[in-house]
């Protein structure tokens, strides 16, 4: 696998591509398939619809891993959290007031569905293929359990980091526990490497940033790496500016992804020299296509030239991209 040789750092030229946000709502068979289910949790957990889902992308465009279509809200749904997706205004969850509420033993229960997609999807995928199982990271999940939804600058969550850290801390060890537990039936159900979303990363100042974002994701990666040798997992410190090389060093992924915001060029500076890099075209390019999109490409291409790198957009595809301009993005690259 192209993909897997690229985590494992080997220069691997044209580079292997997937896109965050693949299988979604930018494609008409998607739509299709989520008409179908009904509402999104039901998606999310119905295995023959899921993984059909995680399977359109590959079969149109050809990429080079596939990514388990679900949700990083899955997890606090297992552990007991109310969740629901509002039309229009995404996730909305009751505000997390009392710990004693999750129930770490019930969780594998719930989200056994998640892991029978994984499952289905990797006998379906083509062996060249690879399965990247994913989950959000500690920090991340924890901002919308505790704000009780996404958007906005998750002022609650920022506020009990200073004002009672201790129960910040002890609903990221729960979801720390959890996400091991995880990730693991997901690795023993057939994904090949891991990712861990940090999407909201970029909110925590720097004390704050090394406690509770990269701390859990180090105790995360430490406890599966152990448990599988040889396992590759990417990390996704969104916006950490400067706390990325650190992030980095300290937390032991074999791979990090840029957001748009960050010049590869100062990242490779700034980080171990052997560090593997996704990412890292902005979205917004994707939907716009032609020569700005093709120009930002050649530039990130020539960038990364001569080392493992995995091509990738800074954040999630938007629903508003013209597919023709996902088949133009794999043709440039094919043909670097």
């Amino acid at each position: 696998m192209k993909f897997i040789q690229a985590l494992q750092g080997e220069t691997v030229w044209p580079p292997p591509v997937w896109l965050m946000r693949q299988a979604g709502r930018y494609l008409p068979e998607y739509r299709a398939v989520r008409a179908q289910a009904g509402d999104f949790i039901s998606l999310c957990l119905n295995p023959t619809l899921a993984a059909e889902v995680t399977l359109q992308p590959i079969r149109k465009f050809g990429f080079d891993a596939a990514i388990l279509f679900s949700d990083i809200l899955i997890l606090p749904m297992a552990l007991g959290q109310g969740l629901r997706f509002a039309e229009g205004e995404g996730p909305r969850l009751p505000p997390l007031e009392d710990i004693s509420t999750l129930r770490l033993g019930r969780a594998p229960g719930i989200y056994a569905p998640v892991l029978e997609t994984v499952r289905r999807v990797r006998t379906e995928l083509p062996e060249k293929t690879a399965l990247i199982g994913f989950a959000g990271g500690p920090a991340t999940v924890a901002c919308y359990m505790l704000d009780g939804q996404g958007g906005g600058d998750f002022l609650r969550t920022r506020k009990l980091a200073y004002e009672d850290p201790g129960f910040v801390e002890a609903v990221l060890d729960i979801l720390t526990e959890a996400t091991i537990a995880y990730l693991q039936g997901q690795v023993d159900a057939g994904a090949n490497c891991l990712m861990l979303f940090e999407s909201w990363a970029g909110i925590f100042p720097a004390a704050q940033f090394r406690k509770f974002v990269i701390n859990p994701n180090k105790r995360i990666i430490s406890a599966l790496k152990s448990r599988n040798p040889g396992l590759k997992i990417i990390g996704f410190p969104r916006l950490a500016g400067l706390m990325l090389a650190e992030y980095v060093r300290e937390s032991g992924v074999d791979a990090v992804g840029l957001d748009t915001v960050t010049d590869i060029r100062a990242a490779q500076a700034a980080c171990p020299e052997n560090t593997i890099f996704q990412g890292n075209l902005d979205p917004l390019l994707l939907k716009l296509g032609g020569k700005p999109m093709e120009d930002a490409m050649r530039d990130i291409l020539h960038a990364v030239r001569g080392r493992p790198h995995i091509f990738n957009l800074g954040h999630g595809i938007t629903p508003d991209v013209p597919e023709a301009n996902v088949v133009r993005l794999m043709e440039v690259i094919r043909a670097s």
